[in-house]
């Protein structure tokens, strides 16, 4: 994209768009607010996007509510939110060596749990399809600042067509996406309101003080530079940026330069 997604009816032609060129799509929901609006859009224009979410089995109530919520919103415009969960034995494993709430204990424990409670749904989730679609945002950490709306996210090889990552609101600012939101009265997480600006698993999120990083409540107990669950990195622990990608041309470039602008 050589313009910056910036409002929602340029959201809703940008998913349309990447969802014609490169289907089949899936967009992985967290519920968050970036993902609330995404499948709004996706609902609105009956776009031909699989929407998945993950329930980890340690997921806040309030956020159980808002999946049954976005259900409700979503069933008549034929948008099923799809609800996938961990495997049982690679859950035991975790608990049998660790403890139910072993993850306190290292950085590496933390990680094993995101694997077997994350990161493996995740993996069932996006077999075969050629791109997947998420919340990410520039504004939502210094880790994620230099993420582009569209890029590889396993470049193609001699035997395999690759797949894409789609992040349509990569550009947007926190007051522009709230604003949408309740433009369109899109329903978000009761904890947003009670200072959770971040929501994970509720063992592993608590609410930050004003000021404070937005991600600082995830995971608050390590002193760790990025906090990421495992969905969104590489080996190295890193953020996963990928090359970018032109959808008109749907071949690797070098990321445009972008506009900070806001809707």
């Amino acid at each position: 994209m050589s313009t910056p997604v910036t409002d929602v009816d340029a959201l809703t032609a940008f998913l349309a768009q990447v969802a014609h060129e490169h289907a089949p799509l899936v967009q992985v929901s967290s519920l968050g607010p970036e993902d609330m609006l995404i499948s709004e859009a996706i609902a609105r224009a009956q776009l031909p996007i699989r929407v998945v979410t993950i329930d980890t089995g340690r997921l806040p109530a309030e956020t159980c509510a808002l999946i049954a919520q976005a259900q409700a919103r979503w069933a008549a415009s034929g948008l099923a939110i799809e609800v996938i969960f961990p495997e049982a034995p690679a859950v035991e494993a975790f608990v049998h060596r660790h403890g139910i709430n072993g993850f306190y204990d290292s950085v590496a424990a933390r990680q094993a749990c995101c694997e077997a409670r994350k990161v493996r749904p995740l993996a069932r989730a996006l077999a075969g399809q050629r791109g997947w679609v998420t919340g990410l945002r520039r504004a939502q950490s210094a880790e994620r600042a230099g993420i582009t709306e569209i890029a590889w996210d396993i470049p193609p090889a001699a035997n395999a067509p690759g797949r894409i990552k789609i992040n349509p609101l990569a550009h947007w600012r926190d007051d522009a996406l709230w604003a949408a939101l309740r433009a369109l009265a899109v329903p978000v997480n009761a904890l947003h309101a009670l200072g959770y600006p971040s929501i994970g698993c509720a063992p592993c999120t608590r609410a930050v003080a004003p000021g404070e990083d937005p991600r600082a409540g995830r995971w608050w107990w390590e002193q760790a530079e990025v906090k990421e669950c495992g969905l969104h990195v590489g080996a190295d622990g890193r953020l996963r940026r990928g090359i970018a990608l032109d959808p008109a041309r749907a071949a690797p470039t070098q990321p445009a330069a972008h506009t900070e602008t806001q809707p």
